[in-house]
C-alpha cells in the first residue's frame, strides 16, 4: 500500500509540473517582440511603431536597409527642422497640428534607425550631414528654400511650409517604397510601410488645406 501511495504521489507530481508547463507555455507564447534569441519575427499583432522598434538583431539586413537609415535619418531631421519653425511662424492651427504631428512622428523614428545603424557597424549620419551631401536626396530643402521659410510668417509660411513639406514627404514615400521593394530587415520594411501610409495621408491633407484637392 505504501508502494502505491507512493506511484500515485509521483505521477501526480509529474501531471502537476506539465500542467505548470503548460500556463507558463500559453503565457510566454505571445511575445515573440522580446528578441531573447535574437531571431524572433515581430508579432503580427503588433502596432506598427512597436514592429518598426524591434532590435537589429532581428532579422538579417542587406545594403538597402542601410542606405534607407542613412538616407532617411538627415530627411527626418530636415523635417524636424522644418517643423519646428511652426509655432512660431504659422498662421493656422491647422498648419501648427501638422508640424506637431510630423515632429512627434519622425523625431522617434530618427533615434530607431540610428540605433539599426550602430547595432549594424554603420555610421550614423553627423548632425549637420543634410547641409551638405544630401542636398541631392529626393525632397530635401535647399540652404535657400530653408532660409525663406524661416523669415516667413503667417499666411505666408503657411502656403511655403505645406508647398515645401508635401515635396519632402514625397521624397520620404519613394524613399520608403524603395526599401519596401529591395530592403530585407523586417522592422526597417515595416517602418517604410508606416511612412508611406501616414506620410501619403498628410500629402492629401496638405493639398486640401492649399485648396488643391
Amino acid at each position: 500500500m505504501t508502494s502505491t501511495r507512493s506511484l500515485f504521489r509521483r505521477a501526480a507530481a509529474v501531471v502537476s509540473a506539465g500542467a505548470a508547463a503548460l500556463v507558463l507555455a500559453a503565457c510566454g507564447g505571445g511575445d515573440t517582440t522580446s528578441g531573447h534569441d535574437g531571431h524572433a519575427a515581430p508579432s503580427a499583432s503588433a502596432s506598427p511603431s512597436a514592429r518598426a522598434s524591434a532590435p537589429a538583431g532581428q532579422g538579417q539586413h542587406n545594403a538597402a536597409d542601410a542606405a534607407f537609415a542613412k538616407g532617411m535619418i538627415p530627411h527626418h531631421r530636415q523635417a524636424v527642422e522644418m517643423a519646428d519653425l511652426a509655432p512660431s511662424r504659422a498662421g493656422s492651427a491647422e498648419v501648427k497640428k501638422l508640424a506637431e504631428d510630423i515632429r512627434k512622428a519622425q523625431d522617434p523614428e530618427i533615434k530607431t534607425l540610428s540605433g539599426w545603424l550602430t547595432a549594424w557597424g554603420e555610421q550614423v549620419p553627423a548632425e549637420g550631414a543634410m547641409d551638405h551631401s544630401a542636398h541631392g536626396m529626393a525632397g530635401m530643402m535647399t540652404a535657400d528654400q530653408m532660409d525663406r521659410l524661416k523669415n516667413a510668417s503667417g499666411a505666408a509660411f503657411d502656403t511655403a511650409f505645406m508647398e515645401l513639406m508635401i515635396e519632402h514627404h514625397e521624397g520620404a514615400v519613394a524613399m520608403a517604397k524603395t526599401e519596401q521593394a529591395q530592403g530585407a530587415f523586417p522592422a526597417a520594411k515595416t517602418m517604410a510601410e508606416a511612412i508611406v501610409t501616414s506620410q501619403s495621408a498628410e500629402i492629401a491633407q496638405m493639398n486640401k488645406l492649399l485648396g488643391r484637392s
